[in-house]
């Protein structure tokens, strides 16, 4: 088992050739390949060994091509476009909210009351894209991603906090929000944001493995 192990990375190592996470990259396979080949013992053939090596981890030359593409990927990328569609979220909503309140439309009125009828549905779809982040930024970066992941969480998280304040200083008055901002919504938000961080990072080590 320990020289099919040094044989695949010996292989991976020569189609990574210059790439700059080499190293990184052949660690990260030790590990999991040590892990995998523990559980494959009861195989008695070397072809049965690799077959499910591949299924697993794909050939040493696939493995390099995906890391080579993913070198087009930059971290800054991947941050500014979390953080845009976060604000594009806000941004969307805050219109939405101020048009129901200024502009006595009809049509308008009745989208704003079909999307406040389900505020569960709303906190668990915006759950989502923060549990998307974490995923994305891991299977993207993996290891390299944690720094990533923390700072674009911050940053992401900005406007939640400019809202929380506006709406409890009465900047923004409550009544704009109705029926939405009842005590149980507000609850719920404050849970569900105090949960935001723990669940990026459990879908961003969710990811990293996927990347594998």
């Amino acid at each position: 088992m320990e020289q099919l192990k040094n044989e695949f990375l010996a292989e991976l190592a020569s189609y990574l050739e210059y790439h700059h996470e080499k190293e990184e990259i052949l660690q990260e396979y030790d590990a999991h390949l040590e892990e995998l080949l523990g559980s494959l013992e009861h195989l008695k053939t070397k072809e049965e060994v690799l077959a499910n090596v591949y299924s697993k981890f794909g050939e040493p030359k696939e493995i390099a091509e995906v890391w080579r593409e993913e070198l087009s990927v930059t971290p800054s990328n991947m941050k500014w476009l979390f953080i845009a569609v976060n604000i594009l979220l806000f941004g969307g909503g805050a219109l939405l909210t101020l048009a129901h309140n200024v502009f006595n439309w009809q049509w308008l009125t009745l989208l704003w009351t079909q999307l406040t009828s389900f505020p569960v549905l709303i906190a668990l779809i915006y759950m989502f894209f923060w549990a998307l982040l974490g995923y994305e930024i891991g299977k993207g970066f993996g290891h390299k991603g944690h720094s990533l992941m923390k700072k674009t969480f911050l940053l992401a998280l900005i406007p939640n906090i400019i809202l929380m304040v506006l709406t409890v200083f009465r900047i923004i008055p409550r009544e704009w929000f109705s029926p939405l901002l009842t005590e149980t919504f507000i609850l719920l938000c404050i849970v569900l944001t105090i949960l935001l961080y723990p669940l990026c990072l459990l879908s961003y080590r969710w990811g990293k493995k996927a990347s594998v």
